[in-house]
């Protein structure tokens, strides 16, 4: 009796594990170009939305950047006074400045883009699907060309930033 529990276990196990390596599935064909799907409109509005959003606050950015850079400066320059190490932080604002300085051209075209809104309404509605989507495609490129001029600039600053305020934090009572 044992001899057979055991077979049958055995038996079980070999079955399952053969129907384990097979597909649940078959196999298609594929053709070499699959045909790309449609974006419905509502998701071409959302993308454009989306555009917007992050063009205005760029815009931000840009507009306070001459402020903010002189300020941060002024920060840099009275922590220099009290002799602490700034060469890091100075060399990622410069180096950000310069990035903003050489992407604001390209920014500036994003806003060619968004006044003429091609395809779009006033309110973001499509009235073109087929300029609506190039606009969407334009937009995209000149936000991958601003991000390329940046560089990683923004990201740097303010890692330069914690590591120096890191490196520079006030020894309170219990650290010592």
């Amino acid at each position: 009796m044992k001899k057979i529990v055991n077979k049958i276990i055995f038996s079980v196990l070999v079955a399952a594990l053969v129907f384990a390596a097979l597909p649940a599935t078959g196999v298609f064909a594929q053709e070499e170009n699959p045909p790309k799907a449609e974006l419905p409109t509502e998701k071409i509005e959302q993308v454009w939305a989306r555009q917007l959003a992050n063009y205005e606050k760029l815009g931000k950015g840009f507009t306070e950047t001459d402020a903010q850079i002189a300020k941060f400066q002024a920060r840099i320059d009275k922590a220099a006074a009290n002799g602490k190490d700034v060469t890091a932080l100075q060399a990622a604002l410069n180096a950000f400045a310069s990035a903003l300085k050489s992407g604001k051209p390209t920014y500036d075209s994003m806003g060619g883009i968004v006044s003429s809104h091609q395809g779009f309404d006033a309110s973001g509605k499509i009235t073109d699907a087929t300029q609506a989507k190039a606009t969407v495609q334009e937009f995209r490129t000149k936000m991958q060309e601003l991000q390329s001029t940046m560089n990683g600039t923004g990201k740097a600053l303010r890692e330069a930033l914690q590591a120096f305020r890191d490196a520079n934090k006030p020894v309170t009572e219990r650290d010592s």
